[in-house]
């Protein structure tokens, strides 16, 4: 599982590479870009995920302590929690497709070369830089969209851990499935959180 991990951080760190070079080269473009992320929806989702890591914790902890019920419970609640950002996360997307930020698909330029009080920007692109918001909105569909994936595959090898755990699994001294989902789990989790801040919070002042 550590090697594993070890992969993921290659795989995901190359991509947090490219996004911080392209935001260097393009970054009036990105500065556009991120005003139109939902802050609340990033921060619930931050919130949420962070609560699925507790609950993750102590599922591992009630299987050391060979808790059944406890086991249950708690990752019947990171289930839970995991749905609710892959929720929230869909809300985004389907977001950013009405508002025609989809790359290639829908993809307009228009909410970046205007001012208008009903629209985030401070100030107009030139039609040049506005074209490269597609690189910033490329990058972030790329990041959130194989995050998600790695949450969708978490939820469904938890609905497999819980099934097994039901039927008084991991609570009679071999628990090294919930260790190791648990280490994926919170690895997905620490992802979002270095995801939030690139994406969400910085470069909003142009």
């Amino acid at each position: 599982m550590w090697l594993f991990l070890l992969t993921e951080i290659m795989f995901f760190g190359g991509m947090f590479t490219a996004y911080l070079i392209y935001r260097i080269w393009y970054y009036p473009a990105f500065v556009a870009g991120s005003h139109w992320m939902i802050i609340w929806a990033g921060t619930l989702n931050t919130t949420v995920l962070i609560c699925s890591s507790f609950t993750m914790a102590m599922g591992v902890y009630s299987a050391e302590t060979r808790n059944r019920k406890a086991l249950l419970r708690y990752l019947t609640l990171t289930l839970l929690l995991g749905i609710g950002f892959l929720g929230i996360k869909a809300y985004e997307w389907h977001d950013e497709w009405e508002h025609h930020h989809v790359p290639g698909l829908n993809f307009s330029t228009s909410d970046f070369t205007r001012v208008d009080p009903r629209y985030p920007l401070d100030k107009a692109l030139p039609q040049d830089m506005a074209e490269k918001t597609q690189v910033y909105f490329s990058l972030y569909f790329l990041l959130t969209g194989v995050h998600a994936l790695h949450m969708l595959i978490g939820v469904s090898i938890l609905l497999f851990v819980i099934y097994h755990a039901w039927q008084g699994a991991y609570t009679t001294g071999h628990m090294t499935m919930v260790e190791n989902f648990g280490l994926y789990w919170h690895f997905v989790d620490i992802v979002w959180i270095f995801l939030f801040p690139l994406l969400y919070l910085i470069s909003r002042h142009q």
